[in-house]
């Protein structure tokens, strides 16, 4: 099949061409020629008003549901609406069932992802079933396919099962992935600790349960060496603990979450469930400094942190009610709002090379590994805009700046709108 992008700007920092307006033929998956202008008689022409194009963007941390919580979401209809939402690269939560924590869990995933645009990137578990017990079979895993492992949402209680882990992923270059929260701690608590939680009468649990852990893997790895990546992080001492690591040259990076760029525990004033999240929304301070970190480069990757969950587990009382949204469809608008947008497209294409996943610069011979996305008009998020099976939507009437128009990836096309 042959494609022309025509008249589209490119935003790419990492390439000579960045800020041209160029237009671009693909054949067969493949970059054929960058020319000013392209006349040759293709099959699909890409010619909205105000097309720029980047590489594919990348997202470290999805859930999905299949296997196991198919009302929530599956593998073919997640895997269009990350595409059609301009990500042509997932990093996959291990949070199904049965458990993403063997060579064959792996394996089943990447098969049921061949023939779409966005390519699925498994995480294994670190431990068997994530029960914080005993470690899974992570060499097994690695070999076919994991790009990390942690047991996702769970902390690694046990300090010596992390210093193995830390210690025998280096025979493979492996990455250990850290949930920073201490649970005796945070045990019950519903949101950030501070006057909002005060004057709500929740329980709350503050940063230092999460920036205590933080310190304490930072420590382990002094000691073992290896690879740690923080998978969510939300207060501003965290920030400033992984800036120090690695100014001493350990191997530590982190991401941090579209929620807690946007919104402050604040929001949670009139008991609002959407705004439930786990880690929870900080203080407007915290926020800035994820904003600020992000900037500096100290922190690595920006998520979505998308989590479809079902009605009956999501519309229930604050206490009940189940943490999380979905965001890869909103993802690009929201953060579009918050930076110029060759930084907003810089932090959601870079971090690939962490995890050792295939970056095609925008050049002819290359794969066409692209998004395509329009980055200036204003608008609003609503219910139409939804693509998830679950509906759990925190940034439902958020207002946007720009939208995707869609992404080429394995020489398949997906677009928002057909």
């Amino acid at each position: 099949m042959k494609i022309l992008l025509k008249d589209a700007t490119i935003i790419d920092r990492s390439s000579p061409l960045h800020c041209q307006t160029v237009s671009l033929l693909i054949e067969n998956g493949i970059i054929k020629e960058i020319e000013n202008n392209i006349n040759t008689k293709v099959d699909v022409i890409i010619n909205d008003k105000n097309l720029h194009i980047s590489r594919g963007w990348w997202d470290p941390s999805v859930s999905f549901g299949e296997p196991g919580y198919e009302e929530r979401e599956t593998l073919d209809n997640g895997l269009n609406a990350a595409a059609k939402s301009g990500f042509t690269s997932i990093g996959l939560n291990p949070d199904v069932y049965p458990f993403s924590d063997n060579h064959g869990a792996i394996n089943h995933l990447i098969s049921k992802s061949q023939g779409y645009t966005t390519n699925i990137h498994p995480i294994g578990c670190l431990t068997e079933s994530s029960e914080g017990l005993q470690m899974a079979s992570l060499y097994d895993m690695n070999e076919a396919g994991a790009i990390t492992f942690g047991d996702y949402k769970f902390p690694t209680e046990n300090s010596n099962l992390l210093k193995i882990a830390l210690e025998y992923s280096q025979s493979f270059n492996g990455i250990i992935s850290s949930y920073p929260i201490d649970e005796k701690i945070a045990r019950n608590g519903m949101m950030n600790e501070g006057a909002t939680s005060t004057k709500l009468g929740l329980k709350g649990f503050g940063s230092y349960a999460e920036t205590s852990r933080v310190f304490r893997d930072i420590k382990i790895l002094e000691h073992t060496g290896g690879r740690l990546h923080f998978s969510f992080i939300s207060s501003k001492e965290s920030v400033s603990l992984i800036e120090d690591a690695k100014k001493r040259g350990l191997k530590v990076t982190c991401s941090t979450s579209l929620p807690h760029l946007l919104f402050t525990d604040d929001s949670l004033i009139n008991f609002n469930t959407q705004y439930k999240f786990f880690p929870p929304l900080r203080s407007n301070e915290d926020r800035l400094a994820l904003r600020e970190g992000l900037l500096s480069g100290t922190i690595d990757c920006v998520t979505a942190m998308h989590e479809p969950k079902n009605i009956e587990i999501k519309n229930l009382d604050f206490y009940s009610a189940a943490d999380g949204s979905i965001g890869l469809e909103s993802f690009f608008p929201l953060l579009n709002t918050l930076f110029p947008i060759e930084k907003t497209i810089q932090f959601i294409t870079r971090g690939k090379s962490i995890f050792g996943i295939n970056d095609f610069n925008i050049k002819v011979g290359e794969s066409a590994n692209i998004t395509m996305f329009e980055p200036h008009s204003i608008g609003v998020f609503t219910n139409d805009d939804v693509l998830s099976t679950s509906k759990n939507c925190t940034y439902i009437n958020q207002q946007t700046k720009g939208g995707v128009i869609g992404s080429l990836n394995n020489g398949v096309l997906s677009l928002r709108k057909n």
